[in-house]
């Protein structure tokens, strides 16, 4: 292989190509080559994503894979079935033929005659998620993954769902991935075919939201592709990057308690990116970290990443609270294993307003306040990984919510783990909604959220229906927090919050309920990590690689604008926000690409069934006098019995209607 002045491979990229599956359907990749690959075989690495190699992702995709080509990787980005340039046919996520796929995928690179046999798997979010399924099935090519903002768990962890209650972000997604799948395949890469390809596609398309609402507690559809359902059938090494901003970001630290020896951790302060362009930072170099994995996995280089402490995240620590920060306080810490022998639970008694670490536990019940609106100072879930969103300062919310609170802190108190709440819970109705979070109380300041989680009671602990609360009235839980890292500093309170809702992020159950705790047996168990470990003072990463974007142009950049608003008359609320038109401009295929997303969520407060969403995605592609423009509207309202998901697919090509689709499915509402 060529060499360059700076030690790098010289490289050709492969535009477009088909891959052959065994059924004759064609999915189409670019390939980035090291020059004499076909001399001298290299081990490839695959990105597997439904996200359009030539316009969605082409600018993320060009910093990794060309970072990867020039070390000597044969890097493959390859669209998946019924997605961007390839074809067959897309009708939900995870379904039987994608994960087989990407099993034909591997075995296809590792025999062609550039690669060696040993290939690693990689991508984000979806293609994290892909990467982890595709380790379950161990095919003897695939040598190791690396899975930044994945899932391992589709019910708890994911997108749709939050606790067993319906997140409004699954509407979102609702919208957009219509809309990525109706977008045409491009010409120039698919040819003379591209027209009849589309049409196809779009006769099929169909509104998985439908899916995602009508499962409503943990069945056989989320076990489906779920890798949480059997973590050991994936032997080799595995490396889990996450952000905490980002839901997804409790994959990390489950994946390796269920892995062990075979899973390392990193988890940043970053949302749902990856690595090197997250935001809130200090983000880190992914390209060399990801290098040091591959050149240990799959080409036998002792790189010192397997003695790596497994776990090595970010720990946050108290900061006033902002819709966005440039960089998150705390610091990087590590432990050699993953659960660590110095982390231990301390526990707390909720006592008449007060977390006691000892004495009896009082009796007696204490009442959530019926509100139905907390959550406006939430920020976003983290799914996205938009600009902003963090959480907002928690008194106003606290001010509607059951507060419980320690005294002040006679010194740092240091949380790494699961922090896990027990109580028993008695309800007027059958299906209710519990938020609870974990906030940090500085002497001076607002209140920021450490931790949050949500939990639907009408489902038991393993997210499956359950009838004791219709029948009771009563239900005992074991509510666990997703993972974080936080320390409390010295002279603050830690507090625990108690309400009824979180508007707009979790769709309201059917009726307003009146909740109440049994005190005596409500106990808060922290994570508590002890000690100094030497270790953390070594955790450093690399400074993200710059991009190098010559032949693309950002023409419009998208901003984030939120909005809440209080109709005085009606008293209606309504947050909204506008991800504004972005634009750029490709010049190695001459596209243009656009995209805009409009969110509303409106609500009166103590009517639940007044509740609407309503979400609008649009995608455009412009190439000389050839102009398409892909719009999804997705709404959804409920009765206290259904819920009524409502979606509008049109898409125009050169300002003609081409093509329109109406779904509007009433779907029954049991448990949720």
């Amino acid at each position: 292989m060529t060499s360059r002045d700076d030690g790098t491979v010289a490289f050709c990229e492969v535009e477009h190509l088909w891959i052959p599956m065994p059924d004759g359907t064609r999915l189409a990749a670019r390939l980035w080559l090291p020059e004499g690959a076909e001399r001298a075989p290299v081990p490839a690495v695959l990105e597997y994503i439904p996200y359009r190699k030539r316009d969605l992702t082409r600018l993320r995709d060009e910093r990794n894979h060309r970072v990867f080509a020039a070390a000597g990787y044969a890097s493959m980005r390859v669209d998946m079935r019924g997605s961007g340039d390839s074809e067959g046919l897309m009708v939900d996520m995870y379904g039987a033929d994608e994960l087989d796929d990407a099993i034909a995928v591997i075995t296809w690179l590792s025999e062609q005659p550039w690669c060696d046999g040993n290939v690693g798997m990689f991508g984000q979010s979806w293609g994290g998620t892909a990467s982890l399924q595709a380790a379950q099935r161990r095919h003897p090519a695939l040598k190791a993954v690396l899975a930044c903002c994945g899932t391992n768990n589709r019910f708890d962890d994911d997108i749709h769902h939050m606790g067993g209650c319906l997140l409004t972000d699954t509407v979102e997604w609702g919208a957009q991935l219509p809309a990525i799948i109706a977008s045409p395949p491009d010409p120039q890469s698919v040819g003379d075919g591209w027209r009849a390809q589309w049409m196809t596609r779009l006769e099929a398309q169909t509104f998985p939201l439908e899916n995602w609402i009508r499962h409503e507690w943990r069945d056989d559809y989320w076990r489906h592709g779920a890798v949480n359902e059997d973590p050991d059938a994936i032997a080799c090494p595995v490396l889990a990057v996450g952000g905490w901003a980002d839901r997804y970001s409790n994959t990390v630290m489950t994946l390796l308690e269920q892995l062990g020896d075979r899973a390392w951790g990193i988890v940043g302060p970053w949302g749902h990116h990856y690595a090197f362009s997250g935001n809130p930072g200090p983000i880190i170099g992914f390209q060399q970290e990801a290098l040091r994995w591959w050149d240990r996995w799959l080409k036998g280089i002792d790189t010192g990443i397997d003695r790596e402490p497994h776990l090595r995240v970010w720990r946050m620590e108290y900061q006033q609270p902002a819709d966005w920060v440039a960089e998150r306080t705390g610091c990087w810490i590590a432990e050699i294993f993953w659960p660590s022998p110095r982390v231990t639970p301390q526990t707390f008694h909720l006592a008449d307003g007060r977390l006691n670490g000892s004495g009896e536990p009082p009796t007696g019940t204490a009442a959530v306040p019926v509100s139905g609106v907390v959550g406006l100072k939430a920020g976003d879930t983290g799914y996205f990984g938009r600009v902003g969103g963090l959480p907002l300062a928690q008194q106003d919310d606290d001010v509607g919510a059951l507060v419980f609170e320690s005294a002040p802190l006679e010194a740092p108190f240091d949380v790494l783990g699961q922090p896990v709440l027990e109580l028993k819970v008695l309800s007027d109705q059958p299906v209710a909604t519990l938020h609870v979070r974990l906030n940090d109380v500085p002497p001076e300041g607002d209140v920021g959220r450490v931790s949050y989680v949500i939990r639907n009671l009408a489902l038991d602990d393993g997210g499956s229906p359950d009838d004791t609360l219709a029948e009771s009235g009563r239900r005992r839980c074991r509510i666990v927090f997703p993972n974080t890292a936080y320390r409390f500093e010295a002279g603050h309170r830690i507090r625990l919050v108690l309400a009824d809702s979180c508007w707009p992020q979790i769709w309201p159950a059917p009726d307003l309920a009146h909740l109440s705790i049994e005190q005596a047996s409500a106990r808060l168990h922290l994570p508590r990590r002890n000690g100094d470990d030497a270790a953390d003072r070594h955790v450093t990463f690399a400074r993200p690689l710059p991009a190098h974007d010559a032949q693309n142009e950002v023409l419009r950049n998208a901003i984030v604008d939120r909005t809440v608003q209080h109709d005085s008359e009606t008293g209606r609320i309504t947050a909204a926000w506008h991800n504004t038109p972005s634009l750029v401009r490709f010049g190695a295929t001459g596209l243009e690409f656009g995209s805009e997303t409009r969110c509303e969520h409106t609500v009166l407060p103590g009517s639940p069934q007044s509740a609407t969403c309503r979400v609008e995605h649009s995608l455009s592609y412009r190439r000389d006098d050839w102009f398409v423009e892909v719009r999804c509207v997705a709404e959804l309202s409920s009765t206290p019995t259904t819920f009524q998901p409502r979606g509008r697919l049109t898409v125009r090509e050169n300002g003609e209607t081409l093509f329109e689709r109406d779904w509007s499915p009433n779907i029954p509402r049991t448990c949720s």
